[in-house]
């Protein structure tokens, strides 16, 4: 069994910063790529960043230059940092891990998200 449990998420003005933090806990042996994803209402889920082990990052054309995602991988732990926050942003953030478990097998978790909420 794999939890995956956001923090960090909340109400701010535009052009504000939030940090976002998402902890994997269980039977996880390894952790290939960590990825925050995002939903605005009436809106597709879509992928906002990704890391995977080596520490390679990817990003949304629309969130380049001000989020910046990290791990710490003895934690099983991946950050979102969000500068510069516009009402764009405003949705429910989540948290996708693909893992490794004791055993060898590999599942995609997703956490329970948090609401950021970027108000103008």
């Amino acid at each position: 069994q794999v939890q995956l449990v956001e923090s960090g998420g909340g109400l701010v003005q535009a052009g504000e910063s939030l940090r976002l933090s998402c902890a994997a806990s269980g039977s996880i042996f390894s952790i290939n790529d960590m990825a925050w994803y995002r939903q605005a209402p009436g809106k597709q889920r879509e992928l906002v960043a990704e890391i995977i082990s080596s520490g390679s990052t990817n990003y949304a054309d629309s969130v380049k230059g001000r989020f910046t995602i990290s791990r710490d991988n003895a934690k099983n732990t991946v950050y979102l940092q969000m500068n510069s926050l516009k009402p764009g942003g405003t949705a429910v953030y989540y948290c996708r891990a693909h893992v490794i478990l004791y055993g060898g097998y590999r599942s995609a978790e997703w956490g329970r998200g948090t609401q950021v909420t970027v108000s103008s």
